[in-house]
């Protein structure tokens, strides 16, 4: 069982609950021997925005940061680490792209999860292997790819 801490600083209509993002996160990490456990920080603007400035130097809000825990080995600790997620981009983002939010919610928190365990999308191979794993999991739930446009949209 993957535990699964959520805060939620920002609260809108739309926003998965406790269980789906459950869902989301156990699909993402299927396979794996070990209980982890990931902190989800739901927020507004103006914090992902200053996260995005401290730690990425990039200037204003994004949809998922994500802090993978990197301890020594020696050290046994079940948290992956903390995704902070940015409603109010993830609802603009959906309705730009003619995505289903909870869709576009899981999506992202899958990606989240995935760079919690020690994916990346800094290159063009490492974009296609993440790319494609996220494809596959969201497949599972029976979630479209996202990365493609309906053509009659």
């Amino acid at each position: 069982m993957n535990l699964i801490e959520i805060q939620t600083i920002y609260h809108s209509l739309g926003q998965p609950d406790q269980h789906q993002i459950q869902g989301w996160v156990d699909t993402a990490l299927e396979g794996l021997n070990e209980e982890t456990e990931i902190v989800i920080r739901i927020v507004d603007e103006l914090e992902s925005a200053s996260l995005n400035k401290e730690y990425r130097q990039k200037t204003g809000p994004t949809n998922i940061l994500s802090f993978p825990v990197d301890v020594p080995d020696e050290i046994e600790l079940s948290l992956l680490g903390d995704l902070v997620i940015c409603a109010p981009v993830l609802e603009k983002e959906a309705k730009e792209q003619n995505k289903v939010l909870h869709e576009h919610w899981a999506h992202i928190i899958i990606h989240g999860a995935l760079h919690l365990l020690g994916y990346d999308h800094i290159n063009d191979d490492d974009a296609e292997i993440m790319e494609a794993k996220e494809i596959s999991i969201l497949n599972k739930l029976n979630i479209k790819n996202p990365y493609i446009q309906d053509i009659n949209e």
